[in-house]
């Protein structure tokens, strides 16, 4: 008998983050934004004036992806890039009045969106969902520094035979 991927943990993981994708797509829609847009808002709402670097590590994506989502995010005037005043090689991004204005609107979204997903479970299942969901990523990002830390073994042996 085949492997039934549909029926493990992981497939329905995609499958709901998919769905939570697309419906938050739809809720930040409203307010001029793109799913992931406004975690770099709330991120420079936590700490503003963030280098690329420091937003990427922070928000778990590549630096690429942080450029682009920081250029649309100044062309639509939420934020802005600004030289570094100690070192002109870094640039700084600061929330605008316009983003600032933002941030409640997109606790609201979020606090709508959890209530649609999360509708018809007991606080209990909830606390409990949330704990292992933690723990998924935990593990997750475990094996993915035991893959990591495999390759970099990897390349330290063909270093040493080269």
């Amino acid at each position: 008998m085949p492997f039934d991927y549909a029926k493990t943990a992981t497939y329905r993981l995609a499958q709901a983050a998919k769905a939570q994708r697309a419906r938050s797509g739809a809720h930040l829609s409203a307010l001029g934004l793109h799913p992931g847009q406004e975690v770099v808002l709330k991120a420079l709402a936590r700490t503003d004036g963030q280098t690329m670097s420091e937003l990427a590590a922070e928000l778990g994506v590549q630096p690429p992806t942080v450029t682009k989502m920081v250029t649309r995010l100044a062309a639509y005037g939420f934020l802005v890039r600004q030289t570094s005043t100690t070192d002109g090689r870094l640039a700084r991004v600061f929330l605008t009045d316009p983003g600032r204005a933002l941030l409640n609107d997109i606790d609201k979204t979020w606090k709508r969106l959890e209530k649609e997903a999360l509708t018809g479970f007991d606080d209990k299942d909830r606390k409990r969902l949330r704990r292992l969901l933690r723990k998924m990523e935990k593990n997750l990002l475990a094996a993915q520094g035991s893959a990591k830390h495999r390759d970099d073994e990897d390349d330290d042996a063909e270093d040493a035979t080269a």
